[in-house]
């Protein structure tokens, strides 16, 4: 099992970001998790669906996240995080190829490995395991205990897709491959995409500017809500493209 469990977004400043996701597309924060100000950093949680949008800016001066807002000239995606059955097998298979760790965020029910970004290129990869984990609910602890309370899916239901930019698409696309142990396809309109079991990361140029990183991430919108599907909104330095 290897699933999108949580898209993080960086911004400059927290409240701003996060009040126009919830304006823009009905959600409702679910957690603030503390455990982030040992990297200089606050956060906020919100569900959409079973899978999660994660919004960090920093709070202290020098913080790794305050300098990929330099680096990317702003706003915008920061990691692609992902949920498996068999989180140490990973992390033993991923070093074997070479790919250095960044941090673990091992919490005794929870199994987190986040991976060097000069090795995977793209953005941050992160890939965790949570006890009880496996159905599309199951537990999250980076988002707290009562996040379902939180869900709102009157405007968008899900999260069905991220879309990582690079002057290499391809190539980033069988590094990433590599390492999540899956096989390049080539999607619909022509992008170099990896499936998982519940969204598709996809690999295009870059056409914004900003260099390579995480651009967009794709939401599926809930019928009757007067939302088109195709429509591309800049939200946080990312485009949320809306999918029927």
């Amino acid at each position: 099992m290897l699933r999108l469990r949580q898209i993080c977004l960086v911004a400059r400043q927290l409240q701003p970001a996060v009040a126009e996701l919830e304006s823009a597309f009905g959600l409702t924060t679910c957690y603030h998790d503390p455990g982030v100000g040992k990297y200089g950093l606050e956060n906020a949680l919100l569900p959409i669906g079973n899978n999660f949008l994660e919004i960090v800016a920093p709070v202290e001066d020098n913080t790794a996240a305050g300098r990929y807002l330099d680096r990317r000239g702003g706003d915008g995606g920061y990691i692609v995080i992902l949920e498996c059955d068999n989180a140490l097998e990973r992390r033993a298979r991923i070093l074997a190829q070479g790919v250095r760790i960044a941090n673990t965020l091992d919490y005794g029910e929870f199994f987190g490995t986040q991976l060097h970004p000069q090795d995977t290129g793209g953005s941050m990869l992160e890939i965790d395991w949570n006890l009880d984990g496996g159905a599309p609910d199951s537990p999250w602890h980076p988002a707290g205990g009562s996040w379902k309370d939180a869900v709102r899916t009157e405007v968008v239901t899900d999260m069905i897709g991220a879309e990582l930019q690079s002057d290499d698409p391809a190539g980033l696309a069988a590094r990433w491959g590599s390492i999540l142990d899956i096989t390049p396809k080539t999607g619909n309109d022509g992008a170099a995409i990896l499936q998982l079991d519940n969204a598709t990361l996809r690999f295009t140029a870059v056409a914004d500017g900003r260099g390579e990183g995480l651009g967009g991430v794709d939401l599926k919108v809930a019928s009757g809500t007067g939302q088109n599907a195709g429509v591309v909104k800049m939200i946080c330095g990312t485009r949320f493209r809306l999918t029927a």
